[in-house]
């Protein structure tokens, strides 16, 4: 029996939960897997360094470009509603082949975002503990990270209204937390106005835009969404609203918590460059040490909250590319009673420990650093191929105007920018050969979609039909 006939005969209780989220808990998806908390939690602390005072500038600009991707991913996912998402979206103007390496692309970048705040979880935990006079040896902490990430599976396991609904609660929760103890920083401030700051002629702007690589980083995931359709109520509507509008409240939080935290630190990027706890240490010079704690219990919730989000996010592409037959068809399984892709969410938590591990001689900041690295990676070039994708998705149907072709050329220009930061000038060892082993992953899947296309070409073919209907 064909692909297409196997699917279409399936028991429908065998299907994901068609419309089971609204448009709220579809914005949950997104918001976790951005861990907005994330950003003055930890990484700002590249971007301030490489900025210096115009930290604030490079996250400004990056919220133009992420803005304008969203908008592509708008386009296309009003018009597929797939789980396949970037799989299909670019797979359907380019081909199965590319269509193919898209997903293998992103399966890799959620993958890693959530090796990378597992990471995070365990940084923040040992942190959160060590105010209390509590210090962690390495194998407690590593214990309780392979708790985390147990816990996150079993979540994503369970139920995806669920999951959706405790990520953007939790997220809530943390992102509130920055906004309190961010006021009270204000208020001791007495104003808002740092003039320094402001004197934008007066920024290395080399700085700025070398910065841009890891302001992105701090986007990745505003367009996980995408990968919810089938289990969104209105996916025509509700997955574009989810994917702009988390990626535009990203970009103003992101953007004011920069500006704030460099006054907060008297403009001294240096240190703030250099801290491993950056938002804890602007907390501590304006007096309020004890918020330390509770800005390390929001970085938990939230990070939790992203992998959650993040591990949902690849079962669904690992979901579609199974169905498709890419990958193993036991991929493409659904839980009888929870209506999840069980297995995908199973092989997703297994990798994620046994990756998490393997780093752990490196150390748990310099594996986050990594990790967040290749993440990049996978999500940057889908990004840039989603740019040109919109514009011809929109000829296709007679719609396309020049405003979008201009869009759309703007949009890949920043991410071909962002690659090329990547690798040149050329970054210290061992971030010099991460992109090369990304480049490896891609080619180890586009050496077996190849072998795929000679032993059975009708399955690539099949990505021109909904087969997921």
């Amino acid at each position: 029996m064909s692909a297409s006939a196997e699917i279409a005969n399936e028991n429908p209780r065998r299907q994901l939960r068609s419309g089971a989220l609204n448009l709220v808990e579809t914005v949950g998806q997104s918001l976790a897997a951005i861990a907005p908390t994330l950003t003055p939690a930890l990484n700002i602390s590249v971007v301030a360094g490489l900025a210096g005072l115009g930290c604030w500038m490079s996250y400004f600009i990056g919220t133009l470009g992420v803005v304008i991707v969203a908008a592509s991913v708008g386009v296309l996912a009003s018009r597929h509603p797939e789980a396949g998402s970037y799989f299909v979206y670019i797979g359907r103007s380019f081909g199965p082949f590319a269509g193919a390496l898209a997903g293998w692309s992103m399966i890799s970048a959620y993958m890693f975002t959530a090796v990378a705040v597992a990471l995070s979880f365990a940084i923040f935990l040992d942190d959160f503990l060590a105010a209390f006079g509590i210090k962690l040896t390495m194998l407690p902490t590593a214990l309780s990270m392979l708790v985390f990430v147990a816990t996150v599976t079993y979540a994503a396991y369970r139920d995806i209204k669920l999951s959706s609904r405790v990520g953007l609660i939790l997220e809530v929760i943390s992102v509130g937390i920055m906004i309190v103890i961010t006021a009270l920083l204000v208020r001791i401030q007495g104003t808002v106005v740092d003039p320094p700051q402001l004197k934008v002629a007066s920024f290395s702007y080399g700085g700025v835009f070398s910065a841009l690589p890891f302001v992105i980083f701090s986007f990745v995931g505003f367009e996980s969404s995408a990968t919810l359709a089938k289990e969104s109520a209105n996916p025509r509507r509700n997955i574009p609203l989810a994917v702009m509008g988390c990626a535009a409240f990203a970009g103003i939080f992101f953007t004011l918590m920069a500006y704030f935290m460099v006054f907060g630190m008297g403009g001294d990027t240096v240190s703030l460059g250099k801290s491993a706890a950056p938002f804890g240490d602007v907390a501590a010079r304006a007096g309020l040490a004890r918020a330390t704690v509770v800005v390390y219990f929001a970085a938990m919730i939230s990070v939790f909250a992203c992998a959650l989000a993040s591990i949902n996010a690849a079962a669904r592409l690992l979901f579609s590319m199974g169905r498709y037959q890419f990958l193993h068809r036991s991929m493409g399984l659904v839980h009888d009673t929870h209506r999840t892709p069980h297995r995908a969410i199973l092989l997703c938590g297994g990798t994620l420990g046994l990756i998490c591990l393997s780093l752990l001689p490196a150390g748990f900041l310099d594996a986050f650093g990594y990790a967040g690295t290749v993440a990049s990676f996978g999500f940057v070039g889908v990004y840039f191929a989603l740019c040109i994708v919109a514009p011809m998705d929109l000829r296709k149907r007679g719609e396309m105007k020049t405003v979008h072709v201009i869009v759309g050329m703007v949009g890949a220009a920043l991410m071909l920018f962002v690659v090329l930061g990547s690798v040149y000038p050329v970054p210290q060892y061992p971030y010099n050969i991460l992109p090369y082993l990304f480049f490896g992953y891609l080619l180890v899947g586009g050496i077996w979609f190849a072998v795929l296309k000679v032993r059975s070409p009708q399955t690539l073919a099949s990505i021109q039909h909904d087969m997921e209907e």
